[in-house]
């Protein structure tokens, strides 16, 4: 995991947010949102992932979720869909992460809608909390495919949705961010036995 992000104060007790980097990006990308997330008072750390197939970078997030199963985790885009592989399992196996948290995420390649079929296949295995913020102009979120996506796989999510926004978060970065710390401290609060956030 990538070391804290100078200047950014980290709160002991909140909760932990583990994220991942889109497809061409790395570590080093998330730190807007590292520095972003424990200015608001949680622990957010970002992790370099391999290039390639989502299931080659599983076990980055595995290893994560084996060290600390209190944890959250989540990321941008390709780094979205691997911590969501990642969450599926550990939830399969009895041991859910403390919540998913999926930012852009990639349901299928621009121009070829019908992957998202394949992408969200392991989604009804996710038993955590989920929250999915995404543009309402993403090319690799067709919107009518998105909410189809979430009603039939992921009923239970919360999602925002930002009006004339593609991939990317950046241009409401800080509502994002407020947003996704309100959640995780909401669900920390709400895990039972989890001293975090309380």
């Amino acid at each position: 995991m990538s070391g804290p992000v100078a200047g950014a104060p980290l709160a002991a007790a909140g909760p932990i947010l583990v994220l991942g980097h889109g497809a061409s990006g790395s570590a080093a990308a998330m730190a807007p949102h590292v520095a972003g997330l424990r200015a608001r008072g949680i622990d957010a750390r970002a992790v370099d992932l391999p290039r390639g197939r989502a299931e080659r970078a599983v076990p980055v997030f595995a290893r994560a979720l084996e060290a600390d199963p209190g944890i959250a985790v989540g990321g941008h885009s390709f780094g979205g869909r691997v911590a969501s592989l990642a969450a599926a399992d550990a939830c399969a196996a009895g041991r859910p992460p403390l919540a998913l948290v999926l930012l852009s995420y990639p349901l299928h390649a621009p121009g070829r809608s019908d992957a998202w079929d394949e992408r969200t296949a392991h989604w009804p295995r996710i038993t955590c909390p989920v929250l999915l913020l995404s543009g309402a102009s993403d090319p690799f979120a067709t919107p009518a495919l998105f909410e189809r996506a979430v009603v039939e796989r992921l009923p239970a999510a919360e999602v925002v949705t930002y009006p004339r926004l593609a991939h990317t978060l950046a241009p409401v970065l800080d509502d994002a961010l407020d947003r996704v710390a309100a959640f995780l401290v909401r669900t920390a609060a709400a895990r039972p036995g989890s001293g975090r956030g309380s």
